[in-house]
């Protein structure tokens, strides 16, 4: 017995080594095949980062692993991926790894993890899955094939897949995709049982059909492996919460499929309807009370191939159906739906819709509508009736909607139109026939988006082929009220497709406030999300921030007269003009104002179209207060600071360009462009203005309140945020003033005065050295002061250049000087010449070469006089710049 337990115990310890052993000995073997296999069958770049055999895993069958698969696409989708998987699993039983390496191996079990399938098909009808290698030498590759899936199961677990199909304009989404699938694959004929959920969107031609649309599928179906035949046996699909059953087959061929499908609802309460809307919107409807019935149904027949469709006959009925939801105050009755989507010859472009007596009623007020569409896919045919009143209040009321905007108002309609795609498109809207009359009553409308609620007591729509007349529109938001009337000439072409509206409109208003219409910014916020953390719902709330954006949907013309028009603190009356919007530009033209006791003239625009909103003004200014404009606009305080301290009349003319900020405020630095001035009158207060406060103490000659700068005018040139100033001359009181330089908006500035004082207006002193120094006549005589102004306008640094000034001042006295000695020479000529010289003496020649004592004295003499004239200039200059009188004791020498 211990020998038996014994070789018992060896065989096990055999066993377990072996099994530990095992996948060690395989996986290279392993490894090499699955390489071999990608190398010789698939044209595309596949990549994985490890590959793992284990035998405990789910043993008794063996388990191979392979980790961050990723299959890349060679030409034509070059660079694109086909498949990226986190994990694939192939189960497959331990006896196949002893097979040769021609033998090919079977799988049982096939698990993709957290896949990401592209499947893409472009417009010429290349497709980025066919990436077998084609091998027109081998006569029978069956026995060359490494693996042979004769599974048993297979799965796809939280996986997506995308499919782009750009031929046939199709678009479809699978996400959190969940499909599994149990059988034999072995078998020529065998059932399949599977089960599949997931979230799915799908667009046809353009058109959104189903968006993050909840599907669930448990379906039987009976496969056909030779004749590639699938029947649906028992099966339920669920869309949202629709239970939808399905009976037929689907049958692949070699150059086509053939589809044999019908379908239907497996019950026929009104609840079908609502849950056809996703769950999140139709709120729970376990508990609502409905009457009536809903049924869909529908039968899909024939060929699919590049040329054919199945022919549709799909059924949407309801007859005289209710609902109700218990926390809501109303319902919804009278509903009665007649619609069908059919296509009876297979030809795509000839699908089409027929909807017949579409009604349903909130309280007293009834909405019907009929009409068909048809070449869904082709120049589509659309013929629409519609007739009602809906109370837009009630339908929150009747409705778990929670919209982000209040809306109430009554709505009606008795319209009817008929017309083709390529027409709206083009269009041409002769090919247009509309008629009929809408209109809307005591509506409002709030958002987060809009300071203020809007308000509209009546609006009048009147079709006619494609044009709509608007007869009279009142509106009052905030501030603001609107009186408009006019025409928009494409109204079906903006509903039915991404044309712009394009309209002409007369718009008149007592009090237009530009805040009124400041857009404030949003952003999405999730309210509920799934298990996984996606969001579910999200709902619009504003940031904080607001923003004045040109809307892009418009290409209108508006020509407006507004009594009073506000923005931010500016009070503009009689404000008229006309305003162009198109392609989020708007242009101004012709407008003029009454503003700041004058008026102004503006032509310009402003576009929001990039990122940071740019302008262009043309603006002039006509006999405005300069006090009252220059506190009210930031432009001008930045053009022309010194204006402050001004009170009187100005015009001006000023060409500008830059960027804006989102309230549509400019940007000063970005500012480009120039100003032409003229000061009508002006009375100045320097003690308003620290630069000028501080000059007036420097300068004890000179009083700034007695400037005089009437009909002043001045060039400015602005450009990066530096506005230059061309020189321009003033007068204060007989001392003539020039001025040039430059400033910056952020206040920093360089200029450079000049002031050409008269002699006599330095006092009594300074003026009898000048007079002696120079022997001219006060009245004449002018010192230049030069001095320079940096730092800012509220803390300037005044400087005089001494320098210059004396250099100047010291060359003008020693004109003066020469030209006194040169007219006493003159004289003392003339009287040698008339004989007035009585003491003739002979001549005696002197060596040239000697110095004589007179020369000596005389070019001392010259040398003390230069040095007496500079140090009297600078005594003199010194003495215009001290706040306190100084004593001239400048002597002066005269020749004898």
């Amino acid at each position: 017995m211990k020998k038996a337990f014994k070789i018992i115990g060896i065989i096990l310890a055999i066993l377990i080594v072996a099994l530990i052993a095992a996948p060690f000995i395989f996986e290279a073997q392993l490894k090499d095949l699955v390489k071999s296999t990608i190398n010789k069958n698939v044209n595309a770049d596949v990549e994985f980062s490890d590959l793992n055999l284990s035998l405990f895993r789910s043993f008794p069958e063996a388990t191979l692993v392979l980790k961050d698969v990723s299959v890349i696409n060679k030409a034509p989708f070059k660079g694109d991926t086909l498949v990226v998987s986190e994990e694939i699993l192939l189960k497959m039983s331990v006896k196949e790894l002893f097979k040769g390496s021609d033998e090919p191996k079977k799988v049982d079990e096939l698990l993709l993890n957290n896949t990401y399938l592209n499947i893409k098909v472009d417009s010429l009808g290349n497709n980025n899955y066919d990436i077998a290698v084609k091998d027109s030498s081998a006569a029978d590759t069956s026995s060359a094939t490494p693996f042979k899936l004769d599974l048993k199961h297979y799965e796809i677990n939280n996986s997506k897949l995308k499919y782009i199909d750009e031929s046939n304009n199709i678009a479809l989404l699978m996400e959190n995709l969940n499909h599994s699938g149990t059988g034999d694959f072995s078998l020529a004929q065998s059932e399949l049982d599977t089960k599949t959920t997931s979230l799915v969107s799908f667009d046809f031609d353009g058109v959104n059909y189903l968006n993050k649309n909840k599907v669930a599928l448990d379906a039987v179906i009976q496969m056909d492996l030779d004749n590639m035949k699938y029947t649906f046996l028992k099966n339920q699909m669920i869309v949202n919460q629709l239970p939808l059953t399905f009976d037929g087959f689907v049958k692949v061929n070699d150059d086509n499929n053939e589809i044999d499908l019908s379908f239907k609802t497996p019950s026929s309460s009104f609840k079908n309807f609502l849950a056809v809307i996703p769950e999140v919107y139709a709120k729970n409807i376990e508990n609502v009370e409905t009457s009536g019935d809903f049924i869909v149904s529908g039968d899909i027949k024939g060929i699919v191939d590049s040329t054919y469709i199945p022919h549709l006959d799909i059924k949407i009925s309801s007859n005289n159906a209710s609902f109700k939801y218990p926390d809501l105050p109303k319902s919804v009755q009278d509903i009665n739906i007649d619609a069908a989507i059919l296509n009876t010859t297979g030809i795509a472009e000839e699908t089409y819709i027929t909807f017949d007596n579409v009604t349903f009623r909130i309280d007293q007020d009834k909405f019907s509508a009929n009409g068909d569409v048809k070449n869904l896919l082709g120049n589509m045919l659309v013929n629409l009736n519609m007739k009602g009143t809906i109370n837009l209040a009630n339908l929150e009321k009747a409705y778990p909607l929670e919209l982000d905007q209040d809306l109430n108002g009554i709505l009606t309609a008795d319209v009817s139109t008929s017309f083709d795609m390529n027409s709206i498109e083009k269009e041409q809207y002769q090919n247009v026939s509309s008629k009929g009359i809408a209109s809307i009553k005591n509506f409002s409308y709030k958002s987060p988006e809009i300071p203020n609620e809007v308000k509209i007591s009546s609006a009048n729509l009147i079709f006619n082929q494609g044009n709509v007349k608007v007869p009279v529109l009142y509106m009052t938001t905030g501030k603001t009220d609107i009186n408009a009337s006019g025409s928009i000439q494409n109204f079906m072409g903006y509903l039915f497709t991404d044309q712009q509206l394009k309209g002409n409109f007369q718009l008149s208003s007592n009090t237009f406030s530009v805040n009124d219409f400041m857009v404030a910014e949003t952003k999405e916020v999730s309210e509920a999300k799934n298990a996984d953390g996606t969001p579910v719902k999200t709902k619009t709330v504003a940031t904080g921030k607001e923003s004045i954006k040109v809307p892009s949907f418009l290409n209108t013309e508006i020509d407006f007269a507004v009594t009073t028009l506000l923005y931010d603190d500016l009070n503009l009356n009689n404000a008229k003009g006309t305003i162009i919007i198109k392609d989020e530009t708007a242009t101004i033209k012709n407008m003029t104002t009454n503003v700041f006791d004058g008026s102004i003239a503006l032509n310009g625009n402003v576009s929001t179209k990039n990122a940071t909103p740019t302008f262009t003004m043309d603006l002039a200014l006509n006999a405005i207060d300069i006090a009252k404009s220059f506190k009210g606009l930031d432009l001008l305080q930045g053009l022309a600071p010194i204006a402050t301290a001004l009170q009187g009349k100005l015009q001006t003319k000023v060409n500008l360009k830059g960027n804006l900020n989102d309230d549509l405020t400019p940007q000063l630095n970005t500012l480009a462009g120039q100003a032409l001035s003229e000061i009508l009158t002006a009375k100045v207060n320097p003690e308003n203005f620290a630069l000028l406060s501080k000059l007036d103490e420097r300068l004890k000659f000179i009083n700034l309140k007695d400037i005089n700068l009437d009909d002043l005018k001045s060039k400015l040139t602005f450009n990066n945020g530096n506005v230059e100033v061309a020189p321009f001359d003033f007068n204060v009181k007989g001392i003539k003033v020039t001025v040039a330089g430059s400033h910056g908006f952020d206040m920093n500035m360089n200029y450079n005065l000049s002031l050409d004082v008269p002699a006599k207006m330095l006092g009594s002193e300074i003026g009898n050295t000048l007079s002696k120094l120079s022997a001219t006549d006060l009245n004449t005589m002018t010192v230049a002061v030069p001095i320079g102004l940096t730092g800012t306008f509220q803390s300037p640094q005044i400087n005089l250049n001494m320098q210059q000034a004396l250099s100047s001042l010291t060359q003008k006295i020693v004109a003066e000087q020469k030209k006194e000695l040169t007219q006493k020479g003159v004289d003392a000529l003339g009287n040698i010449l008339m004989g007035n010289n009585k003491n003739n003496k002979p001549t005696t020649t002197a060596d040239s070469t000697q110095v004589t004592p007179a020369q000596t004295k005389k070019d001392s003499l010259k040398t003390e006089q230069q040095t007496q004239v500079k140090d009297a200039a600078t005594n003199i200059l010194k003495g215009i710049f001290n706040t306190k009188k100084k004593k001239d004791t400048t002597t002066v020498q005269s020749n004898k």
